[in-house]
């Protein structure tokens, strides 16, 4: 994968991607001890920044092949990006979902118009359940992150937040299965090579920490937290190639940290994260000794689909 890759993707989701917002807020500026920019992906289509790498991937796909229809698994966001991707394709959507998926998500996915088959993800394996269906209907699999134009079209997020905001010190993205922090680590080493490219991940999911630390991919229990996207076992093997060569440290933030971070965003920015979402901007608000004096900081929301309950849990 490469930055060549990434600027075809530009091109392919110019006009149908939001070019979502980037903020700036000086109540976070002193929260967080430096000045930073939020790369608002709560505003992206679908709701995340699944959309951007689902709608190339489909691009992708020779047309007598989308048209036979996709598949995919995914707790939420990227379902819901692959359904509405192939709504616009006129292909059909197959999504193996878990049975605890947030309902506001799954609900979106069928309205998008995604067949939804569920599985129990701790006593079922979801990427068998899809490449058997795969096989049975003349599907194509679009995993949610380790995928070659999954990780390009997740990339024109950095991409477009440094044409915005040009250089940075530090760039802070969300880690579940890595599609967005590879994706993030080539647009910055093309855009800006001097900036240190962090993962954030939830302290009960901290497989990537591991597989960093370690030199190879760690597989972890599904784990418990609220961050519901970053409920991934391990890290995508294209991604880690990608991650362990360029990203300079991956951190972790509790699930309380995450709750208080979704507060400061909707009381001081007006502006409501998914708990996922939240994941880089919870490290700049509570680990600002380990992010050393940066001048200038971005980070990613990466999303903004939260169900009423898991919401008035948070705020």
């Amino acid at each position: 994968m490469d930055y060549l890759t990434l600027q075809h993707a530009q091109k392919i989701l110019n006009g149908v991607a939001h070019r979502t917002p980037v903020l700036t807020s000086r109540m976070a500026n002193e929260a967080m001890g430096c000045q930073v920019f939020f790369k608002c992906e709560n505003f992206q289509r679908a709701g995340a920044f699944k959309f951007r790498g689902a709608y190339f991937a489909l691009s992708q796909l020779p047309p007598k092949i989308r048209k036979r229809g996709v598949i995919t698994y995914s707790s939420g966001n990227h379902a819901q990006a692959i359904a509405l991707a192939a709504n616009l394709w006129q292909c059909p959507a197959t999504i193996v979902a878990p049975t605890d998926a947030p309902k506001l998500k799954m609900e979106a996915t069928k309205a998008y118009g995604g067949e939804v088959i569920l599985y129990d993800r701790f006593k079922e394996d979801r990427e068998a359940i899809a490449q058997n269906l795969a096989l049975e209907r003349d599907l194509t699999i679009i995993p949610p992150f380790d995928h070659p134009h999954i990780i390009a079209g997740q990339g024109t997020c950095a991409s477009e937040f440094f044409d915005e905001v040009g250089d940075l010190d530090i760039l802070l993205v969300p880690l579940g299965g890595g599609g967005l922090l590879a994706g993030s680590c080539i647009a910055a080493r093309q855009l800006s090579p001097n900036c240190k490219v962090i993962g954030v991940e939830p302290e009960m999911g901290n497989d990537g920490q591991q597989s960093l630390s370690k030199g190879h991919i760690v597989r972890i229990a599904t784990p418990k937290t609220i961050a519901d996207g970053a409920q991934t076992q391990q890290l995508g093997a294209l991604n880690f190639e990608i991650i362990k060569n360029h990203v300079s440290e991956i951190i972790t933030v509790s699930d309380e940290e995450i709750k208080e971070t979704m507060r400061f965003l909707a009381m001081k920015m007006k502006i409501i994260v998914e708990p996922t979402g939240c994941l880089a901007a919870a490290a700049a608000l509570f680990h600002r000794s380990n992010l050393n004096a940066s001048k200038k900081k971005g980070m990613i929301l990466s999303g903004g689909n939260i169900d009423q309950a898991t919401l008035k849990l948070c705020l």
